[in-house]
C-alpha cells in the first residue's frame, strides 16, 4: 500500500506517520501492493480528526472519526475501514466483479462473510407531496430528522435533503 498523508492546520510528526502506516498497514493484506491510502489529519478546536480514503474499483472506501487524541483518532479510523472493507467483499463476491484491489487471499477467505450480513428490518411506506426544497428543510427539521426525502415541484423527482456540518443543508437529486 502506498500512504499520502497530510496535515491541515498541523504539521504531520514521524510519530504521527509512523502510527498511521502501522495501524493502517495491517489492513495491508485485504489490498494489492499498488493500493493507495490517502490520509489527511486536522486538529479543529478541541478535536483531532484523521479522513482515510482509498480508491478501489468501482467505488471509494472512506471513513473519517474525531476524538481529543489523534492516536485515538487512527484506531477508531482503522476499525471503521476494515468493516467497509468486510462489507465490500461480499458486494464484490455476490456481485461477482472485478476486484483488482484487492488481494487473491482475502477474496478466498469466506470465513468471515457471514457475521456482516446486512438485514432490513423495517419498511416504510409514505405518501410525498410535491414540495420544495426549502420546505423539505422545514419540515426535516420539525421532525428532527437529519435527512428527509421528498417530491421536487420543481422537476418532479424523488430528491432528499440533508443536514451538513455548521448548521447548512444538502440536496441529493438524481442523475439521468
Amino acid at each position: 500500500m502506498r500512504f499520502t498523508i497530510t496535515g491541515r492546520n498541523m504539521e504531520v510528526s514521524s510519530g504521527l506517520r509512523s502510527a498511521i502506516e502501522e495501524k493502517l498497514g495491517k489492513l495491508e493484506h485485504y489490498f494489492s501492493p499498488t493500493t493507495e491510502v490517502i490520509v489527511t489529519l486536522s486538529i479543529q478546536r478541541e478535536s483531532q480528526k484523521i479522513e482515510v480514503t482509498i480508491p478501489i474499483k468501482g467505488g471509494v472506501i472512506r471513513a473519517e472519526e474525531a476524538s481529543s487524541d489523534m492516536y485515538v483518532s487512527i484506531d477508531l479510523v482503522e476499525e471503521v475501514i476494515e468493516r467497509q472493507i468486510r462489507r465490500y467483499k461480499k458486494k464484490i463476491i455476490d456481485k461477482k466483479q472485478s476486484a483488482q484491489s484487492f488481494s487473491q487471499l482475502f477474496l478466498e477467505d469466506e470465513a468471515d462473510t457471514a457475521d456482516e450480513e446486512i438485514n432490513i428490518v423495517k419498511v416504510k411506506r409514505f405518501g410525498m407531496k410535491p414540495m420544495f426544497p426549502e420546505d423539505a428543510c422545514i419540515e426535516m427539521e420539525l421532525l428532527g430528522h437529519n435527512f428527509y426525502m421528498f417530491l421536487n415541484a420543481e422537476t418532479d423527482q424523488v430528491n432528499v435533503v440533508y443536514k451538513r456540518k455548521g448548521n447548512t443543508y444538502g440536496l441529493i437529486e438524481p442523475e439521468f
